[in-house]
């Protein structure tokens, strides 16, 4: 995908209250930005790094500026909107990217689904009538030469769990799809230092059917997509 308007950069000065960051532009002048990433976002927000960000039309926002990507120090893009995962998968089952997932040609977006009233990122279909819950996941802690999803407890994360957990006993297919927006990261597994539940979560499910799906993105300050896959390691 290519971003909806020209990125430009700033320098990260911090980032607070989590949706906000104060940036110094290239002029000197210092701004604040909108950041769409309710995570901790560990390692992606080191003063010092270089924001990317895109700039809305819209006459109603407080803050026009929106924080899209990091450059770091060690030469890693990280995809910082969060929003951006979703899009990205779409974009790849649109051209049908995922071997596994290539027979379904039909998708809803955020479907309302389980006995704790979550909301799926994306229910698949094809013309037999089949169907494949896929949830999506932002993955951007690089620790270790490794990637790790979550990057802090996630209790919203363990409801997924248990609810693709659900699907599959009821006969259905279901996908936990980690999106790899960190360019440093080749490699996913599970955070069990951070949250050792849903770690454990994850293991039950993989164990009962549900299936991990890893894409690393290509990221520049023009595009962003996933194009390569890489392993989960338990």
């Amino acid at each position: 995908m290519e971003f909806p308007s020209p990125l430009q950069p700033a320098t990260l000065i911090k980032r607070y209250k989590r949706f906000l960051a104060d940036v110094r532009l290239p002029s000197g002048e210092i701004t604040t930005i909108h950041c769409a990433n309710t995570g901790a976002m560990t390692g992606c927000a080191t003063p010092g790094d270089t924001v990317w960000y895109s700039t809305s039309t819209s006459t109603t926002r407080k803050y026009p500026y929106s924080w899209e990507l990091s450059q770091t120090t060690d030469h890693h893009w990280i995809g910082i909107n969060t929003l951006r995962a979703n899009q990205l998968v779409e974009e790849l089952l649109t051209r049908q990217g995922v071997p596994s997932l290539a027979q379904f040609t039909h998708w809803q977006r955020e479907v309302t689904f389980g006995d704790e009233k979550s909301r799926i990122d994306f229910v698949l279909s094809n013309e037999k009538e089949q169907k494949y819950y896929l949830e999506v996941k932002s993955v951007t802690l690089l620790a270790n030469g490794k990637g790790y999803f979550p990057d802090t407890v996630t209790a919203r994360g363990q409801k997924h769990l248990r609810e693709l957990m659900s699907i599959v006993k009821q006969g259905y297919r279901a996908g936990l799809f980690f999106a790899v927006l960190h360019t440093g990261i080749d490699q996913v597994s599970a955070a069990k230092h951070l949250d050792p539940v849903y770690a454990q979560l994850l293991r039950e499910a993989i164990a009962i059917g549900v299936e991990v799906i890893a894409y690393r993105a290509q990221i520049s300050r023009h595009q962003l997509s996933l194009v390569d896959p890489i392993p989960f390691v338990e």
